[in-house]
C-alpha cells in the first residue's frame, strides 16, 4: 500500500483535506472572511482522466480541490501531481497553485455539504455569501463496460442518483458552472454506420444541420442504439443536465465526450494506475494484450477507435473552463466531442508500441465483447471553432511518454526493494 501524501488524515462524514506542504492546509478562523482565493473542484481527481486534468489546472494557474475516494485510485497520486505540477514551475521561479486533497466520496452529502461549505466567502460590503469554487469537472464515475453489464444498479446509482444529488447540493450554494465528464458511448451503434461521429448523431432537443454532403439534416431527441448500461448512464447524465439548463439558463454545463484517452504525462510522473483491472488499451498493453475480435469490418479485422493523448484530453477540459468563465459559450448547455478525428486500429497501435519499446507484447485473441463496435471516430470541429482547442500529440507520442512512465515506475520499485 502506498504511503499517504503529507496533511492527509482519515475519518468519516467529514472532508479530510491535504495540501502541498508550500501552501497552507487549513482554513481560517472564520470560514467566511474575505478570501479572494477562488477554486476549481474535481471530483475523481485521482484517477487516470482527473490526474491529468488536475495537473493542467494547476499548470493553467487554477487553484484546485479534488475529491477522490480512492475506491479506483492510490493516495500517493496528489503527491505525484504535485510533483509534476512543481517540474513546471520551477524553470519559470514561480510556486504552484494551492492544491487541497478531500478523501471523501462524492455521494457523501454530509462530507460534501461541509467541503462546500467551508469555501464560502462575504461578498464585500454585504451579509450575502458566495462559493470561492467556480466550478466543477466532474469525473466520479464507473467507466467500465462489461462490468457496467454485469452491475448496471451499481452504475445507475453512482453514475445517475449521485450526479442529481450533487447537481442539488451544488445548487444550493450557488455553484452553477459545470464540465462533465461524458463518452463517446452515448452514439452506440451509430458509430459503426458513421465515419466521423459529430455532437448533432446524439442530441437532447431537435436540431438541424447541414451534412458534409451538403444536404440539411433534422435530428429528434434521443439516442441509436446505445449497447451497455455505461454508456446509458452516461446519456443519461446529459439529459439531466439538459433539462437542468432548460429549466435554470444561469447554469452553464459543458459536456465533453471522449473518445479512447491513451499515454500520460510526458514527466513520467503520471500514469494510469488503477486498483481494478486496466480496462484501457495501452496500460494493459505493457502486459498481456486480449485483442477482442479480429472480424470487424475495419482494414485489419481489429477495432478501430480515435486514441487521444491523455495531455491533449485534460488541457480539452481547461480550454472549456476558460471558455465557460469567460462567457464564450452560446446557450447554457453543450456538447463537445474530444478525439484526434482519426482512427487507428488495435494492431496498429501494438505495433506502434512495440516500435518504441523495442519489445514484442504478448497477445492474446479472445472473442468480442458485449457492448464493443467495430470503429468510433470523432469529429472534433466544434471543441476547435468554439473552445480553441485541438490535439497536438500523435500516436507515436503517447507510446513514447507511456514507455517512459513504465520505466520510471519500473526503476522506483526496483529501488524500494532493494532498501528493504
Amino acid at each position: 500500500m502506498s504511503s499517504p501524501p503529507p496533511g492527509f488524515s482519515t475519518g468519516a462524514n467529514s472532508p479530510q483535506f491535504s495540501s502541498d506542504p508550500s501552501t497552507p492546509a487549513t482554513e481560517p478562523d472564520d470560514p467566511l472572511d474575505v478570501d479572494a482565493d477562488e477554486y476549481v473542484l474535481v471530483t475523481g481527481g485521482l484517477g487516470f482522466i482527473g490526474s491529468h486534468t488536475s495537473l493542467e489546472l494547476l499548470k493553467a494557474g487554477y487553484n484546485i480541490i479534488i475529491v477522490d475516494n480512492l475506491s479506483n485510485s492510490y493516495r500517493d497520486v496528489f503527491a505525484r501531481i504535485i510533483a509534476a505540477a512543481k517540474l513546471h514551475y520551477e524553470p519559470l521561479g514561480r510556486p504552484i497553485p494551492k492544491a487541497k486533497l478531500c478523501c471523501a466520496d462524492y455521494q457523501d452529502m454530509s462530507a460534501m455539504g461541509v467541503l462546500l461549505g467551508t469555501h464560502l466567502t462575504r461578498n464585500p460590503g454585504s451579509t450575502t455569501t458566495r462559493s470561492k469554487i467556480t466550478g466543477v469537472i466532474h469525473f466520479a464515475a464507473y467507466k467500465a463496460v462489461a462490468d457496467s453489464i454485469k452491475h448496471p444498479l451499481k452504475y445507475y446509482q453512482n453514475n445517475v442518483r449521485g450526479l442529481i444529488d450533487l447537481l442539488s447540493l451544488l445548487d444550493d450554494h450557488g455553484i452553477k458552472s459545470f464540465i462533465f465528464s461524458s463518452s463517446a458511448a452515448v452514439y452506440g451503434t451509430l458509430a459503426d454506420g458513421t465515419p466521423r461521429l459529430r455532437e448533432e448523431n446524439c442530441v437532447h432537443e431537435r436540431v438541424s444541420y447541414s451534412a458534409d454532403d451538403g444536404n440539411d439534416v433534422s435530428v429528434e431527441p434521443g439516442c441509436t442504439g446505445i449497447t451497455n448500461p455505461y454508456g446509458r448512464s452516461k446519456w443519461f447524465g446529459e439529459a439531466i443536465l439538459s433539462d437542468v439548463c432548460t429549466s435554470d439558463p444561469s447554469w452553464t454545463v459543458l459536456c465533453l465526450r471522449y473518445f479512447n484517452p491513451i499515454g500520460c504525462d510526458a514527466s513520467g510522473l503520471l500514469g494510469e494506475d488503477p486498483r481494478d483491472c486496466a480496462s484501457n488499451l495501452f496500460p494493459a498493453a505493457s502486459t498481456e494484450l486480449c485483442i477482442y475480435g479480429t472480424d470487424w469490418d475495419t482494414r485489419d479485422g481489429s477495432a478501430v477507435r480515435d486514441f487521444i493523448h491523455i495531455t491533449d484530453l485534460a488541457r480539452g477540459h481547461v480550454a472549456t473552463l476558460s471558455a465557460a468563465q469567460e462567457g464564450r459559450i452560446s446557450g447554457s448547455f453543450r456538447t463537445y466531442n474530444l478525439g484526434t478525428g482519426t482512427g487507428h486500429s488495435v494492431l496498429e497501435v501494438i505495433e506502434a508500441l512495440e516500435s518504441v519499446s523495442q519489445l514484442e507484447i504478448p497477445v492474446r485473441i479472445v472473442g468480442r465483447r458485449p457492448g464493443d463496435v467495430g470503429s468510433c471516430v470523432a469529429t472534433p470541429d466544434r471543441a476547435e471553432r468554439e473552445l480553441g482547442w485541438r490535439t497536438e500529440k500523435s500516436l507515436q507520442d503517447a507510446c513514447e511518454d507511456l514507455w517512459n512512465y513504465l520505466r520510471i515506475d519500473a526503476d522506483q520499485i526496483q529501488k524500494e526493494s532493494s532498501v528493504c
